[in-house]
């Protein structure tokens, strides 16, 4: 066959297949592309190690996010006065911080509350050695005493303010986290250190069986679960009621005992009113941001 001839059936072969391209297009339209799924941060207080951290919430933040249609990815900071910088300035999509951390940070940059742990609250605890001969929190006066950091609202704060309340000046050094507070109370770095009950019942077993709890304080409003107002809130409704649902069916009761958790409720900002009542003022406010 002459080469033009050939040329020619080529380029009507092209044209055909062309057509019949377009036409299947037109007869089954290419359907749109599904939204992506929305992608959030979640700041998680470093009272423990952030291996632990991420052993223990990792699991429950992914059903979590599962549930609720939302990619929840797990945050923490190297150390607690990190971990408020990085709230002042807004870094987490949700975040989980201490009550006294609720407050300040509620009112600039705007977190809001929408979920709590479920229980009465949550209590500071001083710690010693099982073998301490310590028996009365008196005993510390004059003694250096481990705490996790300046604003650690039941582990520092409240043990603080009860033992002034008592009369009894101690020397506080700050050791990073919950976890180092135990650890060197065991080790007898310090006669004694502050905690709350949640984070010493869920250290290593080598840690806290070396010690005992030599005074706990009143309870207070427990953690809040806290989104930045950038967050929509349709995503919040969603996330509220997939953490409110885990106590319901063992696979998530088990994922909320990983984190001493009996269950999550709902919260609103109110809660937080008995740990403003308190008038602390640790973390100061910018001056145009200073709470009524």
């Amino acid at each position: 066959m002459h080469p033009k001839l050939l040329g020619i059936l080529a380029c009507l072969a092209c044209l055909g297949c062309l057509l019949v391209v377009a036409n299947a297009t037109a007869d089954q339209p290419i359907a749109p592309a599904v939204d992506a799924v929305p992608v959030l941060t979640f700041g998680v207080v470093p009272q423990q190690a952030t291996s632990l951290l991420v052993q223990r919430w990792v699991p429950l933040l992914n059903a979590v996010g599962q549930a609720a249609g939302v990619r929840i990815e797990f945050r923490t900071a190297p150390d607690i006065p990190a971990f408020e910088a990085r709230l002042a300035e807004g870094q987490y999509d949700l975040a989980y911080m201490n009550p006294y951390h609720y407050t300040v940070y509620h009112a600039a940059p705007g977190y809001q509350a929408f979920a709590r742990e479920r229980g009465p609250g949550i209590r500071g605890i001083l710690v010693v050695r099982k073998d301490a001969p310590i028996t009365d929190i008196a005993a510390l006066a004059g003694q250096p005493v481990a705490f996790p950091a300046p604003a650690a609202f039941a582990a520092s704060i409240l043990p603080q303010a009860a033992l002034r309340q008592a009369g009894i000046t101690v020397q506080p050094h700050y050791v990073r986290s919950h976890e180092s507070v135990y650890l060197a109370v065991a080790k007898g770095l310090y006669p004694a250190g502050g905690g709350i009950e949640r984070t010493f019942e869920n250290t290593a077993p080598e840690t806290r069986e070396q010690l005992r709890v030599l005074w706990r304080t009143q309870p207070f409003t427990p953690h809040a679960f806290a989104a930045h107002p950038r967050v929509d809130p349709r995503l919040i409704n969603r996330i509220r009621a997939a953490m409110t649902a885990l106590a319901d069916a063992p696979p998530g009761q088990a994922l909320l005992a990983a984190i001493e958790f009996k269950g999550i409720d709902s919260a609103v900002d109110a809660d937080w009113d008995d740990v403003r009542a308190l008038g602390i003022d640790i973390l100061a406010f910018p001056a145009s941001d200073a709470p009524p």
